[in-house]
């Protein structure tokens, strides 16, 4: 173990050790910090990548995925516009309901441009997630509010983590569709102000969020485990094979991101 010098008796510094150090700051200082170039398929366009059979069947796994969720955010919306407190309430969510469908649609009409049949394309997903919906129903008009932003928040970000793997073309299709509908900040907005009305009902609301994210990565997990193709390009590339140790760093990275965002309700995660 070096031991350690005081003051005192501290040796004199070495001119070209200082200079060597000088150098590396002023390297690091200068280092270049733009994103590296996309590189395999994700610097391939559709036409090219969609050659690979198993490429293609992985996008037309995340699509229907994608789809569904979108038709199901819609219902979900449209059903929890029946809680809203005032009809301002109830027309923002209905704006909301709308933005989701419009995804289904692009969706929709994508796996349609590629000869695929968008509703064989959904099927395979649909079970889990009404299951999860079924389970997490919520009580009321914050629980719904609550629901809302965990579960899209976290959708969103399972979702980007898979974008950094497709082509070019399918890429910039999925970010476009997870573009925020405002749902988020309506939410926040509105939890809030209830927490701040009645401190009471934070701790009801941070146990409901936990159980949330519980649940949704859970669901995440078992479909990314039943479809191979969707599994294998999750974690570098269709070629690559399952990964669980790559799968459990990207739950890693979506566990922390909602607890920021458990922070912007001023929910305790």
């Amino acid at each position: 173990m070096r031991s350690m010098e005081t003051p005192d008796h501290a040796p004199e510094p070495d001119p070209r050790a200082t200079s060597a150090e000088a150098e590396r700051h002023a390297d690091e200082d200068t280092e270049d910090t733009t994103p590296a170039a996309p590189t395999g398929i994700a610097a391939q366009d559709w036409a090219t990548a969609s050659a690979d059979p198993q490429y293609r069947a992985a996008v037309v796994d995340l699509l229907g995925a994608l789809a569904y969720g979108e038709l199901a955010a819609f219902e979900r919306l449209a059903d929890d516009a029946k809680l809203a407190p005032t009809l301002g309430d109830k027309a923002e969510l209905a704006k909301m309901a709308s933005a989701e469908f419009h995804h289904f649609e692009r969706l929709r009409d994508r796996l349609t441009a590629v000869d695929e049949d968008s509703t064989a394309a959904m099927e395979p997903f649909a079970r889990a997630l009404d299951d999860f919906h079924h389970q997490t129903a919520p009580s009321d008009w914050l629980e719904g509010l609550v629901k809302a932003y965990v579960g899209d928040s976290i959708a969103s970000d399972f979702y980007r983590e898979v974008a950094v793997h497709l082509d070019s073309d399918t890429r910039a299709l999925v970010l476009a569709v997870l573009d925020d509908t405002g749902h988020g900040n309506f939410a926040v907005e509105k939890v809030r102000a209830a927490i701040e009305a009645d401190p009471r009902i934070a701790g009801r609301l941070a146990l409901w969020a936990r159980r949330l994210m519980g649940e949704a990565l859970s669901q995440a997990q078992r479909v990314v485990a039943e479809r191979d193709a969707l599994s294998t390009m999750l974690v570098g590339g269709v070629a690559d094979g399952f990964d669980l140790a790559e799968v459990g760093k990207m739950f890693s990275r979506i566990t922390k991101a909602h607890t920021k965002r458990m922070a912007a309700l001023d929910l305790a995660s």
